[in-house]
């Protein structure tokens, strides 16, 4: 996995469980839940799984009330894109338009270039028809030598007076981008759902795979829940 990839949890919905038990147990309830004590988190996470998820009841609407957000780093854009194909939670995303300087920075030797734009590792790949392929040293280094030049371009228009979403049309695709994501617990289990398997790209896989340790420390009993069942299991959210 690419070093500089990260998310960091920088919200999330207090006492997750014990608002998943409310909603679930209003619906059914005949008094008001706010006026009703909620057992503990644990307990209600107990609940919550045995009733909602247990035996493929996949009734997941009241998981939707607990909200995480995430905060997401130095990803190519190619992911921010596919995150966003399913229109499953809230994004906010670094614009080219107002951050443009990095790429400068690149073309004038102030920063590295690979902390602005993303290349896979060496090695081998498949495409999705299983056919192999080789990313090779050569092939590796030629593409460095195409970002430098698109970023030394992007730099002459700047200095030309164009507009940075003008500029940027010549810009490699995957440059690195951040961006935060909100998502309430049923949204976040069904990026797992599409975004964990094993023929997914593989760059979102680790995204997923650095989303995984922070919904175990939210709700560590989901999370522990749809480890065992649903990840990399390609099943879709109900």
């Amino acid at each position: 996995m690419d070093p500089r990839f990260r998310v960091e949890t920088i919200a999330a919905t207090p006492e997750p469980n014990r608002l998943v038990w409310r909603a679930l147990h209003q619906d059914y309830s005949e008094g008001f839940v706010a006026d009703q004590e909620a057992p503990g988190e644990r307990k209600a996470a107990e609940i919550g799984i045995r009733n909602l998820l247990q035996g493929d009841r996949g009734h997941m609407g009241p998981y939707e009330h607990a909200q995480i957000s995430f905060n997401v780093g130095w990803f190519p854009h190619s992911v921010m894109q596919q995150a966003r194909t399913h229109r499953i939670a809230s994004f906010d995303v670094q614009s080219c338009r107002y951050s443009g300087k990095r790429i400068v920075d690149v073309a004038e030797g102030r920063r590295e270039l690979e902390e602005v734009f993303y290349l896979r590792p060496l090695g081998e790949y498949r495409d999705r028809s299983g056919k192999r392929y080789e990313y090779t040293k050569d092939w590796r280094e030629f593409d460095l030598k195409e970002c430098m030049n698109a970023a030394r371009i992007y730099a002459d228009k700047i200095e030309s007076g164009f507009a940075e979403e003008h500029a940027r049309g010549m810009i490699p695709f995957d440059f690195r981008q951040h961006f935060v994501v909100s998502l309430n617990a049923r949204s976040l289990m069904h990026v797992f759902d599409l975004r964990a398997k094993a023929d997914a790209q593989i760059e979102i896989r680790w995204l997923c795979e650095l989303m995984m340790p922070k919904f175990r420390e939210w709700m560590p009993e989901l999370a522990e829940w749809y480890a065992g069942h649903r990840y990399g299991k390609a099943r879709l959210a109900p």
